[in-house]
């Protein structure tokens, strides 16, 4: 990091946009009631009705804005969506005005199995337009290098895939199947505005960051299981929400998502024949409606 990098909080006024929400429904297209101005947003749908556009001038090779100005200037190039936290005090409404102030809480070098990492701390609160605290969130991002460049012989997944239709197909009590295909990972990367390449760009992903295929966007995992809970109508207040992101999930891997655990209630998402999940989320402080 430069000595010149300093933290600062950016605070900004925005609408909990209905456009993006819209999109995020129809991607996710699993007979759900519509979600539309005035009504609460279902949990961690703010990443989708919050979505930040950066200027193209802004954005470095990996796709995100280049770092140095919010986010320090890291020099490994592989960045992880690691997972996080979410308090939830109260509901957010899609079509309101709220005000986000975000900072950068830590930044850490560690040496990791894999090498040096960089893990960098953003918290971010969220409030209402009666100026109430209705959302604190800590999201961990992880920075390493990239994996040596696999040869053509280890890349098992297809670059081409035909779309897969609706991504949920229920396996089970409390399982659902879920699908992935380049087409779906598109939209979701346009819905929350997420330029990353690893998402959409075959070359960029295998060439470049040494992954064996596009990968599955992080918050789409945690979204996707955060999902069961409407699935399953389960009629609950969510206070806090933990999630983590354990192992990548490629475009066009099956994955499956289930209850791993009742109290508190914890829900995995597990590529096939995997015994460790690739994302968990655990809900503390449910109180039923």
């Amino acid at each position: 990091m430069p000595v010149s990098w300093t933290p600062h909080t950016v605070t900004t006024v925005e609408t909990v946009d209905p456009h993006p929400v819209a999109a995020l429904s129809a991607l996710f297209d699993d007979g759900m009631s519509a979600i539309g101005p005035g009504d609460a947003l279902p949990p961690l749908w703010h990443w989708v009705a919050l979505a930040r556009w950066p200027v193209s001038s802004e954005l470095g090779v990996d796709g995100h804005p280049a770092r140095g100005s919010f986010l320090p200037s890291v020099e490994l190039r592989r960045r992880v969506f690691a997972g996080g936290e979410v308090v939830f005090h109260a509901p957010l409404t899609v079509g309101a005005t709220i005000r986000r102030e975000s900072r950068v809480e830590s930044v850490t070098e560690k040496a990791g199995r894999s090498g040096r990492l960089v893990v960098v701390v953003v918290a971010t609160r969220l409030y209402d337009e009666h100026d109430r605290l209705a959302l604190e969130e800590r999201q961990d991002l992880i920075y390493r290098d990239p994996a040596p460049v696999p040869s053509a012989a280890d890349i098992d997944i297809p670059a081409a895939q035909a779309p897969v239709g609706a991504p949920f197909s229920r396996a089970g009590e409390w399982e659902w199947d879920l699908a992935t295909d380049p087409t779906l990972l598109m939209r979701f990367s346009a819905a929350t505005s997420n330029p990353h390449r690893i998402h959409y760009d075959w070359p960029y992903a295998t060439r470049v960051e040494g992954y064996p295929g596009l990968v599955v966007h992080g918050p789409l995992m945690t979204l996707a299981l955060a999902e069961v809970l409407r699935l399953e109508k389960h009629d609950l207040t969510i206070a806090r929400l933990r999630h983590r992101n354990r192992r990548p999930l490629f475009c066009g891997q099956a994955a499956r998502l289930r209850r791993v655990e009742d109290a508190p209630l914890t829900l995995g998402l597990f590529a096939r024949d995997a015994g460790e999940p690739c994302t968990t989320v655990t809900i503390e402080g449910i109180a039923h409606a």
